[in-house]
């Protein structure tokens, strides 16, 4: 089971602490939840992954619109190397706070229908991220986001993702980074536990 499928809306939708007012997680056990609240992901990433999949003489037809990836919000200006965790924004109505990077699965090869495209999005870092919900309210389709507070530190949700979930424990001086991670209080409880738990 899985609720990735995602539509566009042309309607004003309420945001709370969990999501979406009607958005759904198939596996709450490892989905949704309150630093998941909104998955995002980069629409500069669309022609990238429209490239990759034409090198190869595939045209996937969920690159027709945003939502494939099952994101909640697509928008310019959200790259990984830029944001930091804990960065707060705006969104309509609402205030969000940058919690983690998004750890792709094989449902996304599900998804797809397409074998490895989990472990393509890791090696490229394009992994898109989690907001937690600061401030409930309703967001519009095309409302812009503003950015409120930026995170008085360096964890990007790239360098986040590369040392927790891309291999970058392994190199040299890892331990010492990831002892960092524990104590950064705005990254999502799960990877503040994943951080302590390779720091051995």
């Amino acid at each position: 089971m899985s609720a990735m499928a995602r539509m566009p809306v042309d309607r004003p939708v309420f945001l709370g602490k969990h999501g979406f007012a009607g958005d759904q997680v198939a596996d709450p056990t490892v989905h949704g939840g309150a630093d998941k609240a909104v998955h995002f992901y980069p629409a500069e990433h669309y022609p990238k992954w429209i490239a990759h999949f034409a090198a190869e003489n595939f045209v996937h037809p969920l690159f027709d619109q945003a939502g494939a990836f099952g994101e909640n919000i697509s928008a310019c200006g959200l790259l990984e190397d830029d944001l930091r965790i804990g960065d707060q924004f705006r969104l309509g109505r609402a205030v969000v706070e940058v919690a983690q990077g998004r750890q792709p699965c094989w449902k996304l090869d599900h998804h797809f229908g397409v074998h490895g495209l989990s472990g393509a999005v890791i090696n490229s870092g394009r992994c898109g991220g989690y907001f937690r919900v600061i401030e409930e309210g309703e967001v519009d389709p095309g409302d812009r986001i503003e950015q409120l507070h930026a995170a008085g530190h360096d964890w990007t949700i790239a360098r986040t993702f590369n040392l927790l979930i891309s291999g970058g424990h392994r190199a040299e001086g890892a331990k010492s980074a990831l002892r960092a991670l524990t104590n950064l209080e705005t990254l999502a409880d799960s990877w503040r536990s994943r951080a302590a738990k390779l720091a051995g």
